[in-house]
């Protein structure tokens, strides 16, 4: 599984290691408690519909982009710092990924969870 960028005419891999947190639990736990997490690493946080996700940086120990996707189309980026970040958007699928992964990706850009 790979997570993949498509901003209209280049595709790059945001990342080549990619989890699925699918169940209530995983999801509500993300990354936190981790100590690192490899520079080819997603966790992708897949919904049934669009809706508000929100996301905290509470117990996270190290900095994330997150990327909002609704059918595949960005909808939010942003970097979130350890500790004292929080987010929201309108999504069906959240990505968590190492700062500076999703660096050139736009709201209205299209990113594929491949695999």
């Amino acid at each position: 599984m790979r997570i993949v960028h498509d901003d209209g005419g280049e595709r790059r891999t945001l990342a080549a290691t990619v989890d699925r947190a699918e169940t209530m639990l995983e999801q509500s736990r993300g990354l936190m408690f981790r100590g690192s997490i490899p520079d080819d690493y997603g966790l992708v946080f897949p919904f049934d519909d669009v809706g508000r996700r929100f996301i905290h940086m509470l117990f996270v120990r190290f900095p994330l982009d997150v990327v909002w996707l609704a059918d595949e189309e960005v909808q939010a980026v942003a970097t979130m710092h350890p500790w004292r970040s929080f987010g929201w958007a309108k999504a069906d699928t959240v990505l968590e990924l190492p700062a500076g992964a999703a660096t050139g990706v736009s709201e209205g850009d299209t990113v594929v969870v491949e695999g």
